[in-house]
């Protein structure tokens, strides 16, 4: 069975507070057309028919998060919900938002996908195309960097080192499947460290920030409690990256080696890739066995505001 495109059933509402503004934001999601793909739409500012492209080509900063701008207006703090737009396989939606940062929710993709699920996934009479990879590609340096090499699913390998007791060396491995993502991935929460709080608040960041939203790590000891899971903090890499990745505008079909990278090596490899033409191809991917479209498991609490209409 081939796969097809993908939008939701109904339209659905949250309202969260951005982590770096601090504001609150209401979005509503509404289902789009095939090859409408991932629109964000401002509705607290008046400028007509302005619609933001979760693309590459408007990616503006990726400074603690992913920002999209277009003709002066920006949308910040993308990547946790294009990860859940991504791990459930939806291409299109209009997503309307009446604040320029999405909701931090929990700090994972988890509300996100809730959320989706609650208003159902549609599958569309379109056949849905991936980017597969021919040939390698790779940014960054020794240290640091990011390369996809051929493979016959998307395969995410992510490594980390971090300087903290808590942390230090981790690494983890995911295969492209919705209940992977679901069970696996979208429930890892953002973290940061106690000792940058301060400065990272001088720096006009975090203001949205608390024990409900990230995990927060003191010297030594995590102060909102355990972790979800003991590689927690990798797999919110992994989120990161599949959300940045999403800017491609379509799925792939490769497999990532990603060492100590970040929301900077993210964009310029989404960006390497749309010019290394000879390096990969449009194709259909075929389902080779049907798996259930049925909510996995119970989203913990997040303290939402949800409506569907």
């Amino acid at each position: 069975m081939i796969y097809y495109q993908r939008t939701i059933r109904k339209v659905i509402n949250c309202a969260g507070i951005g982590l770096h503004s601090g504001k609150k934001a209401r979005i509503r999601f509404v289902p789009a057309g095939p090859n409408s793909g991932i629109k964000f739409k401002r509705t607290d500012v008046q400028a007509d028919n302005l619609l933001i492209e979760a693309s590459y080509q408007n990616l503006s900063t990726v400074n603690y998060a992913t920002t999209l701008s277009k003709d002066g207006y920006d949308i910040q703090t993308v990547e946790h919900l294009l990860a859940a737009l991504a791990g459930l396989g939806v291409d299109n939606l209009l997503i309307e938002i009446d604040s320029a940062e999405v909701p931090i929710m929990d700090g994972s993709s988890a509300p996100f996908v809730f959320l989706l699920q609650e208003a159902g996934i549609l599958e569309q009479p379109v056949p849905k195309k991936y980017l597969k990879i021919r040939r390698p590609i790779r940014v960054g340096t020794n240290e640091k960097f990011i390369k996809i090499v051929p493979s016959e699913e998307l395969e995410i390998t992510y490594a980390i080192d971090f300087k903290h007791p808590l942390i230090n060396k981790q690494q983890t491995h995911y295969s492209l499947s919705e209940a992977n993502f679901i069970k696996k991935i979208s429930r890892a929460r953002t973290f940061g460290f106690l000792n940058e709080v301060k400065e990272l608040r001088k720096a006009g960041l975090i203001k949205g920030g608390s024990l409900d939203n990230a995990i927060v790590i003191g010297d030594y000891h995590i102060l909102n409690g355990g972790l979800r899971f003991e590689d927690e903090f990798v797999c919110h890499k992994i989120i990161d990256f599949i959300g940045d990745l999403y800017l491609l505008g379509r799925p792939i079909i490769g497999h990532v080696i990603a060492h100590k990278a970040g929301h900077g090596l993210h964009s310029l490899l989404v960006k390497k890739l749309e010019k290394y033409h000879s390096k990969w191809e449009f194709v259909p991917r075929i389902e080779k066995t049907t798996s259930s479209r049925k909510t996995l498991y119970p989203c913990p609490n997040q303290n939402l505001a949800v409506t569907a209409s």
